[in-house]
This record gives structure tokens, C-alpha cells and sequence, in this order.
């Protein structure tokens, strides 16, 4: 058999049955549109949550009290967590690649200025937040650098508070009460919007050492420890440890490094896209015994055209690779009209929801299609066995 007529007989043989070809091609659309659109909306949360956590930068690592970990048993009052505090923050500032350090602690308290009131939350922080993370003050200044024992009653408006408190009037040398204590602006700071749904614009900044007093806190909520990005990061993170067990005698704290959490949350990321293309790819299961069920009623109705190729010299091999070629066939037209339906679905869905994340994985894409004309051929091996081993003269007899 000529490749020519090989060709000629899987196509003639499909659109002979335009419908129901039309019909068994759609079950392996539907199924690889599923994966795709799934996957898209999977992948584009993925770069969204990681985009989210990199805004910043990813050469931070966070220093928390108390460390994590499992004792057989209690430790009783030797297990007692001695609380962060400044001083610990401005010595781990002097180690080698280290760039900054951010005392950090945080909670609501309410906010007044020129007769409102609004709640907010409150960060304490130090000199270098804004350097550390990344953002501008278009009015004013951040706090100034100084001694927390000495630590002045200034205060650093997030862009939506200052348009609350003050609207579009200066704010800068206005005071404002903060938990019943007088502060005052010297500076607000650009938008940046929510961050892992905190509103950094709806905040206001003080320093960390009067933050402690405001809220009646030992201790800092968390250091950040702003490093060099070339440095190695196993290296600085040994360096801290070191320093935080020299000066509170034991080991009492857990330190993490973004980087560290980033690829702890990729991975999980990861493995939850694939799993909900996973999901989507059951649909190509059933897409694939439509094909079984179509090739099998194909073989039984061309009986007689399976006895006349054999008749003709066909080998049992050409007639098993005729049946093989229009199911790999239909599940390859079917995978291509499912792709193109599934990406015009996942585009559509970031047109209407702009806040919803979608980004087309195309390895994910691609790859269910490889899988749906291998489902194909495989739904199509048992029909394609029968008709090869058909005896020529028992075919044409039933025809």
C-alpha cells in the first residue's frame, strides 16, 4: 500500500462520518481544554503568590523568637524564649554581608487627626524599612536613624491614611494621635497596595521602640535581615545563629531565609497545578473510550473493505497501522481544537477578571496533547487488532 493511499483511506474514512467523527473528536476537546484552562489559572496563581513574596527583594531573612522545634520532654523553665530587642537587631547589622536590619513588631490602635478617628494597623519599624523594602517617600522623609532609648514621636503615613486624616492638604508637621499618644508626620509613603492581603497603604509607621511601649511588648515581633545577594546564604544564616546564641546564651530562635520559603512554596505550587491538571486530564479517559466505541462499530460496519484490502495484498500490519492512524488521528484533531479552545477560554477569563491571575503553561499544554493522541492510539489498539487479524475470505463473505 502507497503512503499516498494510506493517507487517503484514514481521511476518507473519517469524514465519511462527518458527525460522528465531529462528536468523538470533541470528548478529547473537552478534555484537553479542562487541562489547559486549569492549569492556566494553577500556573498564573503560582507566579502571582511568588511575584507577591519578590516584590521585596529575596535576599531577606526573617529572625523570629522562640525556635521550632520537637522535645522529647519538657524543658520547663530552662525552654523560657528571652524576647528580640533592638540591641539585637543593631549587633546582627554589623556581621559581614549583612546590608541592614529591620526591627519589626505590628498591631491595630486607633489614629486621630483634625477631628477623624480611623483603626489601623500600627507597624513599629527602624530607620532602614523603607531602604530594605523597597519603598519611596515622595513626601517628606522615614524615620530618622537614632538611639531607641532616644527614639523621637514621629510617625510616617501610609498614602491611603494620609488621604483619610488629611485628604489633599500637607500633612507634614501635622500631628496625629496614635493609641492616645500625640506623633508627628514627617513623611507618607508611595502606594503600594495590598501585599498578601495587607494594606500597606492603610498603616502608619512608627519607630519600633515606641511601638513596644504602645503595645506593651517585651520584645520584637520578627528582625529582618537584609543581606548582600551575591553572599552565601547558608553562611549569614550560620553567622546569625551564632551571634543570637552568644548573646542569649542559648539557641531561641528561628531563623528563615525567603529564599527558603520560596522554594518550599514553588514546589507546593507546583505539585497543586499538576494535580488539578491531573483532575482535568480524567475527561481525556473519557474522550478515549468515545474512540474505542467509535473505531469498534468502524470495524464491524467496513467488514467487507477490511476483506477486500486483504483480498488486495494488504499485510494484517498495514490494516493494524489504518485503524492506528485514524484514531491517533481523531484524538490529534480533537487535542488541537481543545488547546485552542482551552487558551481562548483562559485568555477570555483574565479579560473579564483582571485580578484573576492566568498564565498558560505551555509545557502542561503541549504535553496533554502528546497524551491525548497517545490515549488515542491506545483506545484504538483492540478495534485495530481485530480488524488486522480478520480472515479475508470470512470478511467479504459477511459483506
Amino acid at each position: 500500500m502507497q503512503l499516498a493511499d494510506f493517507l487517503q483511506l484514514t481521511s476518507t474514512s473519517l469524514t465519511a462520518h462527518r458527525l460522528r467523527s465531529v462528536l468523538t473528536a470533541l470528548g478529547i476537546a473537552v478534555g484537553i481544554a479542562a487541562v489547559v484552562l486549569l492549569t492556566s489559572i494553577g500556573a498564573g496563581l503560582q507566579r502571582f503568590v511568588v511575584s507577591e513574596f519578590t516584590q521585596f527583594g529575596t535576599n531577606i531573612i526573617s529572625v523570629s523568637p522562640g525556635r521550632i522545634s520537637t522535645q522529647g520532654v519538657s524543658v520547663g523553665v530552662f525552654g523560657t524564649v528571652r524576647p528580640l530587642t533592638i540591641d539585637d537587631a543593631n549587633a546582627l547589622a554589623r556581621l559581614p554581608h549583612v546590608q541592614m536590619t529591620n526591627p519589626a513588631v505590628s498591631g491595630n490602635a486607633e489614629v486621630a487627626a483634625g477631628g477623624r478617628t480611623r483603626r489601623v494597623m500600627v507597624v513599629g519599624v527602624g530607620a532602614s524599612f523603607a531602604s530594605a523594602f523597597k519603598l519611596r517617600v515622595p513626601v517628606g522623609s522615614f524615620l530618622p536613624q537614632e538611639d531607641a532609648s532616644q527614639a523621637r514621636a514621629f510617625a510616617v503615613l501610609g498614602a491611603t491614611l494620609r488621604k483619610e486624616l488629611f485628604g489633599d492638604a500637607n500633612p507634614l508637621g501635622e500631628r496625629v494621635e496614635i493609641g492616645g499618644s500625640r506623633y508627628r508626620v514627617i513623611g507618607v509613603l508611595e502606594s503600594r497596595g495590598q501585599v498578601l492581603g495587607m494594606d500597606l497603604d492603610d498603616a502608619v509607621y512608627i519607630p519600633a521602640a515606641r511601638a513596644l511601649e504602645l503595645f506593651n511588648r517585651e520584645g520584637l515581633m520578627e528582625i529582618n535581615v537584609i543581606h548582600d545577594p551575591e553572599a552565601d546564604v547558608d553562611a549569614v544564616v550560620e553567622s546569625i545563629r551564632r551571634t543570637m546564641i552568644g548573646r542569649h546564651g542559648r539557641d531561641d530562635v528561628t531563623i528563615t531565609p525567603q529564599q527558603k520559603m520560596l522554594d518550599v512554596l514553588s514546589s507546593v505550587l507546583g505539585v497543586l497545578t499538576f494535580a488539578v491538571g491531573a483532575l482535568g486530564g480524567i475527561s481525556l479517559l473519557v474522550g478515549g473510550v468515545g474512540i474505542l466505541t467509535i473505531m469498534t462499530i468502524s470495524v464491524a460496519e467496513r467488514t467487507g473493505e477490511i476483506g477486500l484490502l486483504r483480498a488486495l495484498g494488504a499485510r494484517r500490519v498495514q490494516i493494524l497501522s489504518l485503524f492506528l492512524a485514524e484514531a491517533a488521528l481523531l484524538a490529534a484533531v480533537g487535542g488541537l481544537s481543545g488547546l485552542v479552545l482551552g487558551v481562548g477560554l483562559a485568555w477570555l477569563l483574565g479579560l473579564v477578571f483582571p485580578a484573576l491571575p492566568v498564565s498558560t503553561p505551555w509545557t502542561y499544554a503541549l504535553l496533554a496533547e502528546v497524551i491525548a493522541v497517545a490515549i488515542g492510539i491506545a483506545a484504538g489498539v483492540l478495534p485495530a487488532r481485530r480488524a488486522a487479524r480478520m480472515d479475508p475470505v470470512e470478511a467479504l463473505r459477511a459483506e
